[in-house]
């Protein structure tokens, strides 16, 4: 699955998700896209999902036919040690999410 972190996420978090290709907004060359452009960007760069921390995104954003699906994190801080606690459940989300889909974790 290709997976595109947001650049408000650290870009050692990428390294959570080894059986994913999984890159940063600054690799892709998508920095400082804001959430619309940055959705439809990913979307013709073929990413199947978009992990950010911006609560807003999933409620400005129209998802549905899209087909990067979101995860949004839900973390004190979007520091990487508050962050790595919730990889597991990104990768568990990731066996099933589906295009469009905004899926919440925690």
């Amino acid at each position: 699955m290709k997976i595109l972190l947001d650049e408000c996420l650290p870009l050692d978090f990428r390294h959570s998700f080894p059986a994913h290709d999984a890159h940063t907004a600054q690799w892709a060359g998508l920095r400082g896209k804001k959430n619309g452009e940055l959705l439809r960007a990913a979307e013709l760069a073929g990413y199947d999902v978009l992990l950010t921390v911006d609560q807003g995104m999933p409620h400005e954003q129209r998802t549905a036919g899209r087909k990067p699906a979101i995860i949004l994190l839900r973390s004190r801080t979007n520091q990487l040690e508050d962050l790595l606690p919730l990889a597991h459940a990104v990768s568990q989300a990731l066996e099933t999410i589906q295009s469009g889909q905004v899926v919440a974790i925690p």
